[in-house]
C-alpha cells in the first residue's frame, strides 16, 4: 500500500463510512491474515482481506473500488532511481527478472510502469503455483534467463520469503535497506561481482 501510518488516504480510504484511518499495523495484520489464502490468479480473496483488516471496511463495492483502482500502473510509483539502474544493468548486458508474490495484474502494472521490457523474465507466484520462499519459483526464473544461482544475485526486503528462499538454492541476496539501500548500490554491486 501507498499509505503511511495513521494518514488519511485518497482517493478511496474516505469512501466507506466505515473508514476512519488506515493503519500500518491493520495492513501488516491484513496480509498475516490473508497470507493463509492461496493467492491464485488475480488474488481478490488475498487483498480482500488485507483491505478489510487495514480499513475496518468490509463493503464489498468500497473493496473492488480499492481493488481496480491498484490495478493501473498510476496508482503505483517507482521508487527514485529504480528505473535508471534497471536500465544501465540492462543495457550492460545483465539479465534482469522480477520474482513476486503477487497476483496476476504484476504484467500490467510493470507495463503501465514501462519497465517490463527491462525484464528478461517475470516470474509471477500466482502464474507459476509456486511463492517464495519456495525453491522452485527462484528456480523458474533462473531458468528463464539462463542463469546459474552462483552467477546471480536476489534483491528483496523479506528475511524468509526473500533471503532464506534465495540462499536455500544457492542464490546470494541483498535485502533491501539492510544491505543495500539505494539503486546505485545494486547496479554498482552488480557490477563489480561480474568483473570478478
Amino acid at each position: 500500500m501507498v499509505c503511511a501510518k495513521d494518514l488519511y488516504c485518497s482517493p478511496f480510504f474516505s469512501r466507506c463510512d466505515e473508514v476512519r484511518k488506515v493503519h500500518h499495523g491493520g495492513i501488516q495484520a491484513g496480509f498475516l491474515g490473508a497470507m493463509a489464502q492461496d493467492a491464485q490468479g488475480d488474488g481478490r480473496p488475498f487483498w480482500k482481506i488485507v483491505v478489510a483488516e487495514a480499513t475496518d471496511c468490509t463493503n464489498n463495492n468500497y473493496f473492488e473500488e480499492v481493488y481496480q483502482y491498484y490495478a493501473h500502473g498510476d496508482a503505483w510509483r517507482l521508487p527514485g532511481g529504480a528505473y535508471r539502474t534497471l536500465r544501465d544493468l540492462k543495457d550492460s548486458g545483465v539479465k534482469l527478472a522480477v520474482v513476486s508474490n503477487f497476483d496476476t495484474r504484476l504484467r500490467k502494472l510493470l507495463k503501465d510502469l514501462n519497465v517490463s521490457h527491462l525484464f528478461d523474465a517475470i516470474v509471477v507466484s500466482s502464474e507459476v503455483g509456486y511463492e517464495k520462499p519456495a525453491p522452485e519459483i527462484f528456480k523458474i526464473a533462473l531458468e528463464q534467463i539462463g542463469v546459474e544461482a552462483s552467477n546471480a544475485v536476489h534483491v528483496g526486503d523479506d528475511e524468509t520469503a526473500d533471503k532464506a528462499g534465495a540462499n536455500a538454492i544457492g542464490l546470494e541476496c541483498w535485502l533491501w535497506g539492510e544491505d543495500v539501500k539505494e539503486f546505485s548500490e545494486i547496479k554498482h554491486r552488480i557490477v563489480a561481482k561480474g568483473s570478478r
